[in-house]
């Protein structure tokens, strides 16, 4: 097995699934009792956002690629970033970084085509939302990205990094999503919706959302076990 390196703190609610889905998920892939060697640099979720709030994407390069560095040094063979805003500065880390990274932007467009989607809702933090990062590989890919409307945007950022972020779960919060959902599928004839933060899962799932979910953080952990099982 190929040993993994995970940028984790992004925040820690979604570093704790991401570990949990990880281990058990090699785990069912092998049908045997045995969990994979994998080594987590947590790094600190709100200097991470206040550097893409200013906008300082070579110091966030930097702060990322030491966590890497280190990950590196532990042995890792390849690593990913357990959050999607900080994959606002993907291709020039992984231009940079020692060993290979696995993108969760790139398994998520992956999978929006296995599933034959030809046109998704996106909802993440405002930087997400309204970046071309995550919107780049599903345009290229034929597939179209719809995001809220704008008066709603940094409400629904809030409701993620000053909730979800923090492990705070709340029934109006999952009722607004559910509202906004509703809105760009009425409005704008979304056939799913991605779940552009790794923190939404906590409040969205296929059985609460009105279109079904694209989970970012399963897709990426589903992408994570089979990179581990790569030479198995």
């Amino acid at each position: 097995m190929r040993k993994l390196g995970l940028v984790g703190g992004m925040g820690p609610e979604s570093t704790i699934p991401y570990y949990h889905g990880i281990v058990y998920g090699v785990q069912r892939a092998l049908g045997k009792p045995v969990f994979p060697e994998l080594t987590i640099e947590s790094v600190n979720l709100f200097e991470i956002l206040r550097l893409c709030q200013e906008k300082r994407h070579d110091e966030l390069i930097e702060r990322l690629l030491g966590a890497i560095d280190n990950l590196a040094k532990s042995g890792a063979e390849f690593a990913a970033l357990s959050a999607n805003t900080p994959h606002i500065v993907f291709d020039k880390l992984q231009a940079r970084s020692p060993i290979p990274l696995i993108s969760i932007v790139e398994a998520a467009c992956e999978e929006a085509g296995r599933r034959g989607l030809r046109k998704i809702g996106l909802l993440g933090t405002i930087f997400t939302m309204t970046g071309d990062f995550f919107k780049a590989p599903f345009i290229k890919s034929g597939i179209q990205v719809v995001v809220p409307q704008e008066s709603e945007l940094s409400r629904i950022s809030d409701r993620i990094t000053k909730e979800l972020e923090l492990g705070v779960v709340r029934d109006e919060t999952l009722a607004y999503f559910q509202q906004v959902i509703a809105g760009m599928q009425d409005e704008d004839g979304i056939e799913a919706i991605v779940l552009g933060c790794t923190e939404l899962p906590l409040v969205l799932n296929d059985e609460v959302s009105p279109v079904p979910c694209l989970d970012t953080m399963q897709i990426h952990i589903n992408a994570i076990v089979r990179e581990i099982l790569r030479d198995e």
